[in-house]
């Protein structure tokens, strides 16, 4: 007998626990910060499309097409820029979705003393 009102009680106590608070009792949530970008400000030449490259630095010294990935690279201001393009929705045309940019000996580069803005 004890025993089945001991049960009872801790039931109800435990299930007591599980009733929402009134709204009043909560506050809202505050407003997230603002979203930055992954890796930093947005880098020129992202987004665009081989054309638009070809256009804007002449032929590629490379064009290396994979099952997934283009890569383009060109030489510019002095720089060697690699270009890697994905297609990002099927059916699009690949865009520029990474660049690295480097000193003919090999030493990163930044894109803007490449001359690239």
């Amino acid at each position: 007998m004890i025993r089945s009102a001991l049960v009872t009680l801790l039931s109800t106590l435990a299930l007591s626990a599980c009733v929402a608070p009134d709204q009043a009792d909560v506050a809202p949530l505050p407003a997230p910060p603002p979203m930055a970008g992954a890796y930093g400000p947005p880098k020129p030449l992202i987004g665009l499309d081989a054309k638009r490259l070809i256009a804007r630095f002449g032929e590629p010294r490379l064009d290396i097409i994979d099952r997934t990935v283009r890569k383009l690279q060109f030489l510019t201001g002095g720089c060697v820029v690699d270009a890697y393009l994905y297609t990002t929705a099927r059916g699009k045309e690949p865009t520029v979705t990474h660049v690295d940019a480097r000193w003919p000996d090999g030493k990163d580069a930044n894109l803007a003393a490449c001359g690239i803005s």
